[in-house]
């Protein structure tokens, strides 16, 4: 393999934890991955905390908020193509959920996000504070909509046989299929942001 770039590691890095999960992801794993020794990678990424903090960078700067129009259209927008891609990359949401958002890349995407809010009249601790609002409610519904498994509806029988008349009714009209998650997520971000507003 010739010459590497601190993008093909991060990338490779990924596409080892969507594999694998992030609890194998390591130094020697990821240097297979690439072809290369692990101490290869040491002069792209000083170390594994710098893979993960890529990791985190590369989510979020994929779906940096692109702010234009109201901004309850644009959070919006960017609040469902945060869900989306932490979906897409389950095993990486945990990082994205406890870990800072640290790099220059992930943080200048974050200061272009605040500094439209900004621009509207917030002061800069507010514009934060909003963004903040946003992403971790992003974070938290998406890791319970793993958590759940995502599309399953849950075992109506078992629940009836509890007698528990309302849950059994919402088991059987959908409640926990992807469907719902999709409807919950919606309502529960227009919500938010009418808050915000």
């Amino acid at each position: 393999m010739g010459r590497l770039s601190r993008a093909q590691v991060l990338d490779a890095a990924l596409a080892l934890a969507d594999r694998d999960g992030i609890a194998k992801l390591s130094m020697r794993r990821l240097g297979a991955e690439l072809g290369v020794e692990a101490m290869t990678l040491y002069y792209y990424v000083p170390n594994k905390d710098a893979v993960l903090d890529g990791l985190v960078e590369r989510i979020v700067a994929s779906v940096a908020p692109r702010p234009s129009g109201p901004r309850a259209v644009w959070l919006g927008e960017f609040a469902h193509a945060f869900r989306a891609e932490l979906l897409r990359h389950p095993a990486v949401v945990p990082l994205v959920a406890t870990r800072p958002v640290a790099t220059p890349e992930a943080l200048a995407a974050v200061e272009r996000a605040a500094a439209a809010l900004v621009a509207e009249g917030l002061a800069p601790l507010r514009a934060f504070q909003l963004l903040n609002a946003v992403t971790t409610f992003v974070i938290g519904h998406t890791l319970a909509e793993l958590d759940a498994g995502g599309g399953d509806s849950g075992d109506v029988p078992a629940v009836a046989a509890m007698e528990l008349p309302c849950l059994t009714r919402a088991l059987a009209a959908g409640l926990g299929t992807r469907a719902d998650h999709d409807e919950r997520f919606e309502s529960a971000v227009r919500a938010l942001l009418a808050g915000i507003e």
